[in-house]
């Protein structure tokens, strides 16, 4: 089903209440400094009685999204303001994007839900994804033919995390059902714990693309029990933990995908696979921040493998050794490490580089394979007053041999978007073990 929408208004939403000009500048971290400048997506979907010729309901919708969202913009104000020369918000209550759109009458909302195709989801967001716009946050009210409504908002990924996004909207849903006394206030400190520098020596968009397939496959609760048992220590000790669900989930994945893409070239030069998860570094610090610690407070854990472990090793064996390295990598974004990345520093991204270098000069080839998860965030209590979405959804990605995780809205399934080179998308989806693990209904 294809989706289309016509965008009926557009106008700028603006803070409740001035921002103090003691805050009116916002410095951007050494963190915000490393993360690539694109947007961050998340639509929300909602059964609601409302429809096109319904104006009287859309008003009463848009309304309530529009005071709450001026109001819960006093508290995230660097979202209202505009990036200046990549060093710093100003705080200037500019305001942010609000629009109205209206689907198409031949698409309804169980038909998006019942076979989402990410880049059909885009059309739900104020903006494209690949670059930041003037506007730090988006948001668009999608109101479909036979009832239903989506809200899909845009945030600057300079500016905020996967973590960042959620609290903000947890909070703006708080505000929508008069509950703005129970939100905890954002607290704007990462550029004081991670000071940005002058030459970050990294270009955090050097890999953006809009030529990354991105599709969403579904894993059901026992099929990644299968897995999880699969990948386990055996004998397990009682002092080793058995592969969490997004642990053991990716091992899968880049072993599917690993294996479809181990073409003849691999074999005549030495390729290494590269896996990164970003790590939420907010209760890793000394002291630890509360989770509404607003900006991009993350750093990656990086575990490597040459492709030669596909054909040496049996697939529960190096299954577990992967597993055993991802937590080996994340487990090195420690305080140690913080302490540099503090002082500007991160050697870790600064050696994958320089392998990264090193590797090619000998003629071999580094692939790596990022994995992010919102697994276990609450995503489906985002209940502005008239119910929990129905469903909540990603959209098409932004970088090739990426992997997002959330969760299923029962929560024990999971659902995955994969973005890869259309090449690489088109052999691991004729992958024998990827297909009989993945649900046939999305």
């Amino acid at each position: 089903m294809k989706v289309e929408v016509e965008v009926i208004s557009n106008e700028i939403i603006k803070p409740s209440s001035p921002t103090p000009e003691l805050l009116g500048h916002y410095e951007l971290s050494f963190i915000d400094q490393l993360t690539p400048k694109t947007y961050n997506p998340l639509v929300l979907f909602y059964d609601l009685d409302v429809d096109h010729q319904d104006e009287s309901s859309i008003n009463e919708i848009s309304n309530k999204i529009k005071k709450s969202l001026s109001e819960v913009l006093t508290l995230y104000y660097p979202l209202a303001g505009r990036v200046e020369k990549d060093r710093y918000v100003y705080c200037n209550d500019e305001g942010v994007s609000y629009s109205i759109a209206l689907v198409n009458s031949t698409c309804h909302l169980s038909d998006v839900i019942q076979n989402p195709l990410p880049s059909e989801l885009c059309n739900f967001l104020p903006f494209e994804l690949h670059e930041l716009t003037e506007f730090a946050l988006g948001v668009q009210l999608n109101i479909f033919q036979h009832g239903g409504i989506a809200v899909g908002l845009c945030i600057s990924h300079q500016l905020a995390d996967a973590l960042s996004c959620i609290i903000f909207v947890k909070s703006w849903v708080a505000v929508a059902r008069g509950e703005a006394d129970r939100i905890a206030r954002p607290e704007f400190v990462s550029a004081k714990l991670f000071p940005p520098v002058d030459d970050p020596k990294f270009d955090p968009n050097v890999n953006v693309t809009k030529k990354a397939v991105s599709k969403r496959f579904v894993f059901e609760a026992s099929t990644i029990e299968a897995i999880r048992s699969k990948y386990e220590e055996k004998p397990r000790r009682e002092d080793k933990k058995r592969p969490s669900r997004v642990e053991a989930l990716s091992t899968f994945i880049w072993s599917r995908f690993a294996a479809s893409t181990n073409d003849e070239h691999s074999a005549q030069s030495e390729k290494v696979y590269l896996l990164i998860h970003p790590v939420n570094i907010r209760p890793k610090l000394d002291p630890p921040l509360p989770e509404h610690t607003f900006g991009n407070l993350y750093r990656c854990g990086y575990s490597m493998f040459p492709s030669s472990a596909l054909t040496t090793c049996s697939s529960e064996e190096y299954g577990y050794e992967v597993v055993r390295q991802i937590r080996k990598g994340i487990k090195k974004v420690d305080m140690d490490f913080l302490k540099m990345v503090q002082q500007g520093q991160d050697v870790q991204l600064e050696f994958i580089m320089e392998y990264a270098k090193d590797l090619i000069m000998k003629g071999g080839q580094l692939v790596s394979l990022s994995f992010t998860s919102l697994c276990r965030f609450p995503l489906y209590d985002a209940d502005f007053g008239w119910g929990k979405p129905r469903w909540v959804s990603s959209a098409a990605l932004t970088f090739n041999n990426v992997v997002a995780f959330m969760d299923t809205k029962a929560g024990n399934g999971i659902e995955a978007y994969i973005a890869l080179k259309k090449e690489h998308m088109t052999k691991l989806e004729t992958d024998e073990e990827f297909l009989k693990a993945i649900s046939p209904v999305g």
